[in-house]
């Protein structure tokens, strides 16, 4: 195990590229310089930040062998696949998957430095992921990509890079996972760069254990006529928090955002997510759906930027939540900054529990109440699962969605 100090920092970063070595020197001294975040500060209000970075440290390997995946045997054949285990690449495959070592990485940029969790990404990340597809190559079947945290007591760096080309095509499918009784910090970094004209999907299948905390920072841009698509499911963790900025740089880009979470116990789940309108003639839709119950806490602070140039913007945010017990809380907080003139925005947020008028009709008509809700829990998480880019996962994530409600009925 590696202390989290200059000696694995110079370690873990020797084999970088020079641009990404500086940029992680600078973020090793922000990390020695940040104290951790609090909930007083705006980018962490509504949350009990976790004391998560004394006393870990850094695996020098992985700690086991990559586990089977049911996600992986849903998709079926794909066009590659890689491990990453505790934060160290244990295998790749496929002609559209390498190491960093073995790729382009110009187009990585490392943490900002954002708090002191993403100084430490920045600060102790090594060797990652690339999934590429060239100019004009459209990749026929999914890469999946497991992440997998195994070491009690380690902070992991799960690193993911993904390439579109001009006018390419690709979708790439991660796993994120620990088993449940892990205490482990994991800091997932991941970067998705559209070229010119180019269609890029990433989905996101979250089902780390009950005390796991994972605080993840996800960059996406895109340029002109470019499309990117990011759909995540969260049903794990003790504490799980996502860092979202996507940056539509060219004219006519497009992004569509999707969520699923439910969180039950004493979980919190917390999106913090930054659309920002840079070109002219852009386009995003944010849509996330989440429930939760026991003492459970979700969190949605959602940003639509539209900067000077970004004329013609078409923008829209939408973040509904089921509170299903009186100790669980879900907070929405949409926000829009609009620094141009001709322009389409809106957002939309709703927080409550199950609806009374939809349970006495659907009890008219011979339901007992426990399915009536049931079948309402099931048609508010529909809407959103209907969109992910993989219907041969939708099963899946309606079973988990519906596994977690069920564990939780009086």
């Amino acid at each position: 195990m590696l202390a989290l100090d200059r000696t694995t920092h110079e370690r873990l970063t020797a084999d970088l590229p020079a641009a990404l070595r500086a940029a992680a020197a600078a973020s090793f001294a922000a990390f020695e310089a940040l104290p951790m975040p609090t909930p007083t500060q705006e980018d962490w209000r509504y949350v009990e930040v976790p004391e998560h970075l004394a006393g870990l440290s850094i695996p020098d390997g992985p700690g086991a062998d990559p586990s089977p995946s049911a996600y992986e045997s849903t998709l079926g054949a794909t066009a590659g696949r890689a491990d990453i285990v505790d934060g160290h690449v244990s295998g790749v495959a496929g002609s559209n998957v390498s190491e960093f070592a073995g790729a382009d990485i110009s187009a990585y940029r490392s943490s900002d430095a954002i708090d002191k969790f993403g100084a430490a990404a920045g600060a102790f990340g090594g060797s990652g992921v690339v999934v590429a597809a060239a100019a004009g190559e459209v990749v026929a079947r999914p890469v999946f990509v497991s992440t997998e945290a195994t070491t009690p007591g380690a902070v992991s760096i799960p690193r993911l890079l993904v390439i579109g080309g001009e006018a390419s095509a690709v979708e790439v499918v991660v796993e994120q996972r620990s088993p449940d009784g892990l205490d482990a910090l994991v800091l997932p970094e991941f970067e998705v760069v559209v070229g010119k004209a180019a269609r890029v999907s990433v989905t996101v299948v979250q089902t780390w254990g009950d005390e796991t905390v994972a605080i993840g920072r996800h960059r996406l841009r895109a340029d002109q006529d470019g499309f990117v698509g990011l759909a995540e499911a969260a049903f794990g963790a003790r504490f799980s928090r996502l860092h979202l900025s996507v940056d539509l740089e060219g004219r006519g880009a497009d992004a569509r955002i999707t969520g699923v979470y439910f969180g039950d116990g004493g979980q919190t789940l917390d999106y913090r997510y930054f659309m920002n309108h840079i070109g002219p003639k852009t386009t995003s839709e944010m849509f996330l759906k989440g429930a939760v119950a026991g003492e459970a806490r979700s969190v949605f602070t959602g940003m639509i930027r539209i900067e000077p140039d970004g004329q013609g913007a078409n923008a829209h945010q939408t973040n509904r939540n089921l509170v299903l017990s009186d100790a669980a809380e879900a907070h929405s907080v949409p926000n829009l900054e609009i620094l141009a003139n001709d322009v389409r925005c809106g957002h939309g947020s709703a927080v409550g529990p199950l609806d009374e008028e939809q349970r006495y009709y659907l009890m008219s008509r011979g339901l007992p109440a426990p399915r009536a809700d049931r079948l309402q829990v099931l048609g508010f998480f529909e809407e959103a699962l209907q969109r992910f880019p993989h219907e041969l996962l939708e099963p899946m994530l309606r079973t988990n969605a519906m596994t977690k409600y069920d564990k939780v009925l009086p």
